[in-house]
């Protein structure tokens, strides 16, 4: 698939893997895991932003936490629309902007937001779209957390392949995500690998 299709197939998902069909689950391992890094590092005010929020199931366990300043980025149309009968409080009080991350970001200040995160997200960036990475660090003042699936392997990898399909319909591209990030100025602090996603908390150096 090349980047425009990659995209197009996000923005139009419905069904499994769409915004409806993660606000059905709600919050999970990861929004707990996520809260509970959050209220090891940053105050209630934090401005914390996350790519890829889908209709907002980590978003609204933040804000069930006390967090009070939430945005969210998404691609997919309905995404907001789910969010409003799904989590009403959250969409009322939240920043939320419609869109790829790849025309997004570059509208974004330099440290914007004091943390940045991604669950199950920037895995599905296509490689020509992988300059989008520098964005995310570029905006994040603080903390950049991901979760990401790593592959089952005791390493959590997928050996040599750079790419798998899920469900043999969309790509899911494997990269040493470690690398990625500290390479563009992060020093990785917590490393956590679960069932399904490997969770990585960087610091901005």
């Amino acid at each position: 698939m090349n980047p425009e299709d990659v995209r197009r197939d996000w923005a139009e998902r419905d069904g499994k893997y769409s915004p409806a069909y993660y606000a059905d689950i709600g919050p999970n391992e990861v929004s707990e895991t996520l809260a509970s890094v959050l209220s090891h590092y940053v105050d209630d005010d934090a401005a914390i932003l996350e790519l890829g929020c889908g209709s907002g199931r980590h978003l609204e366990h933040l804000r069930e936490q006390g967090y009070e300043s939430l945005a969210g980025i998404d691609i997919n149309d309905t995404a907001f629309e789910v969010m409003a009968e799904a989590y009403p409080r959250l969409a009322e009080t939240g920043s939320f902007t419609t869109g790829a991350l790849e025309d997004v970001l570059p509208g974004v200040p330099d440290d914007e937001y004091d943390v940045v995160y991604a669950v199950e997200t920037l895995q599905h960036v296509h490689p020509d779209e992988a300059w989008v990475f520098e964005a995310v660090a570029r905006v994040s003042n603080d903390l950049l957390i991901i979760a990401e699936n790593e592959g089952n392997s005791p390493d959590r990898g997928r050996g040599d392949a750079a790419v798998s399909h899920v469900d043999d319909e969309f790509p899911l591209y494997h990269r040493d995500w470690k690398a990625v990030f500290t390479d563009l100025g992060f020093a990785q602090l917590i490393y956590e690998p679960t069932a399904r996603d490997t969770i990585r908390v960087f610091r901005t150096v």
